[in-house]
């Protein structure tokens, strides 16, 4: 890391190279507390989900769409969105509508994270960091494809990789090829799960 500027500290030079973590920090903050104290992300369960797709089925789609797209930032788990569609709408289609849901929230996830943080990740003097960083840029695709189905849609990981500089044309390669599999895997037990206790898809 270069030396600061005359007349600018040691600390003020780190929180200028930090700043745009700080900033995205601070968003996924405000968001997740905003939140919670209106007791708005206490809606973000197993029955509201699947109500909002009974509701109406394709109004509900896509309100079921926008909810795990905020969700993802909201630190919930993606499990409860593909739970909610695969009791509702059953193994096939419940699936489909998860892994559009999924990906189109990572999508948004990148694009929201990265217009704030930009390659953020790249500016840290960490050599871990740049350990991680030069494999993915080594296999960007294959990394990108491992780590989602290893973690699917984990809102850490989203957030990393928009930081990460990676192109957004290998995020969304590697995004689409890596969560099939881990959402078939998902749909398989709760289809499975349904069936033992008797709970049918509407």
């Amino acid at each position: 890391m270069s030396a600061p500027p005359d007349g600018v500290s040691p600390l003020m030079a780190r929180l200028g190279h930090h700043r745009r973590l700080l900033a995205v920090a601070l968003f996924l903050g405000v968001l997740l507390l905003t939140f919670e104290l209106t007791g708005l992300r206490g809606h973000f369960d197993l029955a509201f989900l699947r109500q909002t797709i009974l509701d109406h089925r394709l109004g509900g789609l896509l309100v079921f769409v926008l909810l795990f797209a905020l969700g993802n930032l909201l630190q919930i788990p993606g499990w409860i969105f593909l739970a909610a569609a695969v009791l509702t709408l059953g193994r096939g289609w419940g699936g489909l509508a998860t892994y559009i849901a999924a990906t189109i929230s990572c999508i948004a996830s990148f694009l929201l994270i990265r217009s704030i943080g930009g390659d953020a990740l790249r500016k840290l003097d960490n050599r871990l960091a740049s350990r991680i960083l030069a494999r993915l840029d080594d296999a960007p695709v294959r990394s990108i494809l491992l780590a989602r189905m290893l973690f699917q849609t984990l809102p850490a990981l989203n957030v990393a990789l928009a930081l990460s500089g990676v192109r957004f044309r290998a995020y969304l390669a590697g995004t689409l090829l890596g969560l099939p599999l881990p959402i078939a895997l998902y749909v398989l037990f709760f289809d499975y799960f349904a069936q033992a206790l008797h709970l049918a898809a509407a």
